[in-house]
């Protein structure tokens, strides 16, 4: 028997056992599933999400506006892209704010805290004067900038509270202050109070309820003890009965819940149409353009109601690719707030995460028939330059403390430039490849000065 190429005993081969068959798919799904995990426990994963989620549904919002409201501006003797080209001028100036935000230390995050929340408050209150502020559905919340441009800056009140009361509740936690229930409301609790006071002044219940669920969402990240949490959240149900009691539009919306039919009067006549929208599309939709619900049957088709037109016109396939960016773009966020260290990114991430998603499952909820109509639009969805500036906005901000993640910010650091940079070893045929040079960095990178 020939021994080895050293001179000592021939290796011995060892026996293969067989291995156990599965099912036939078995090997095929768990080999899935091991690619999926390692792909979501990438640094750039959350990264990816957010700026890939929210382009996604912006572009697609701004076709389904086009769509769906080409029949209200031809009605209102506009040009049938009128509604589409000031919201696109939207998204654009929206995605300055984007950028900018997304470049900015999380320290200049934190100083435009306290200026942001001024200048809501000043705006909110200045709706309430006479010959400033503009009624639009009954709610006087807008204010008239000039020709056919309005604000409303009630939806700055949102990113003015998340920015601010995140600050406050770092602060606080570094002091050591939450432990104290006093630190832990006081002046939360009453800032958003006095902004849910001025929003009430003009009748805007819908974004009265967001602004409670980023109260209830920044508390819940504090860590604020469960009687505490139920306190809290037993005064302000209690306050939304009463408002709803009080007004018999908002009883009228409540009693709408599951209709099928739109009652007495046409009550129920929107609630109604929208199922009709949905259920009329069918799986793969009627076609983009092709919806009748739009034709004057459906109100407010562009702005809160818009998914009722996507399932129209794309189906249950649309619908459920929206549902599942807004998904991901949840997911996204709560591990950002999950894996940071920094208190004020953790609150700021988790409360951006918590506006976006509450808004989106009490406009959805609407549509669907499962919830009030609230009036709220569909985030970087629906109509509204008010809604989509400060919510691109906080979408930068979440791209900012994704990128400032320690495994985000090297993985960022170890690309390299596709273009303009020399590569090592010369041109054409001995050229190594990038994937050599990369890995030859790390090890340089890897070694200390003094090693050869």
């Amino acid at each position: 028997m020939p021994g080895s190429r050293t001179g000592g005993p021939p290796a011995q081969r060892a026996v293969r056992r067989p291995v156990a068959a599965g099912p036939p798919g078995d090997n095929a799904v768990r080999r899935f599933y091991t690619r999926a995990n390692r792909a979501w426990d990438r640094p750039l994963t959350a990264y990816y999400l957010i700026l890939g989620g929210s382009l996604l549904i912006t572009v697609l919002g701004l076709v389904m506006v086009y769509s769906a409201s080409q029949i209200t501006a031809l009605q209102m003797s506009l040009g049938g892209s009128y509604f589409f080209r000031k919201q696109l001028l939207a998204a654009v100036i929206g995605a300055g704010l984007l950028f900018a935000a997304s470049r900015m230390p999380v320290k200049l995050h934190r100083a435009l805290a306290y200026p942001i929340l001024a200048g809501a408050v000043f705006l909110m209150a200045l709706v309430q004067v006479p010959g400033i502020g503009v009624a639009v559905n009954g709610n006087q919340n807008w204010i008239a900038l000039g020709g056919s441009f309005q604000i409303q800056p009630s939806e700055f009140g949102k990113l003015a509270l998340v920015l601010w009361g995140a600050d406050l509740i770092a602060r606080k936690q570094d002091k050591r202050l939450l432990s104290q229930w006093k630190h832990m409301l006081v002046p939360l609790v009453p800032v958003a109070f006095m902004l849910l006071g001025l929003i009430m002044l003009g009748g805007d219940m819908g974004t009265a309820i967001i602004l409670s669920a980023i109260l209830f969402g920044l508390l819940w990240l504090a860590g604020a003890p469960t009687r505490l949490f139920v306190g809290v959240l037993s005064v302000a149900g209690a306050i939304g009965v009463l408002l709803i009691q009080s007004s018999e539009n908002r009883m009228a919306r409540l009693q709408c819940l599951g209709a099928t039919d739109p009652g007495p009067g046409d009550s129920c006549w929107q609630a109604v149409h929208g199922i009709y929208a949905l259920a009329s599309g069918g799986i793969f939709g009627s076609g983009l353009g092709a919806s009748v619900e739009k034709w004057g049957q459906l109100p407010e088709a562009h702005t809160d109601f818009i998914f009722a037109v996507t399932g129209e016109e794309l189906g249950l396939a649309g619908t459920l690719s929206v549902l599942a960016l807004f998904a991901a773009l949840g997911y996204a966020g709560i591990r950002v707030a999950g894996r940071t260290e920094d208190p004020f990114v953790r609150y700021a991430a988790g409360g951006v995460t918590t506006w976006i998603t509450a808004q989106a499952v009490v406009n959805i909820g609407a549509v669907l028939g499962l919830l009030p109509i609230a009036g709220v639009p569909l985030p970087l969805f629906s109509y509204g330059g008010s809604a989509l500036l400060p919510t691109m906005f906080a979408i930068g901000l979440l791209i900012a403390f994704a990128r400032d993640e320690p495994a985000a910010r090297a993985a960022l650091s170890m690309r390299q430039p596709r273009f303009g940079r020399k590569r090592a070893g010369g041109s054409g045929s001995g050229r190594e490849p990038r994937r050599w040079n990369t890995m030859r960095r790390r090890a340089s990178a890897a070694r200390s000065s003094g090693e050869r």
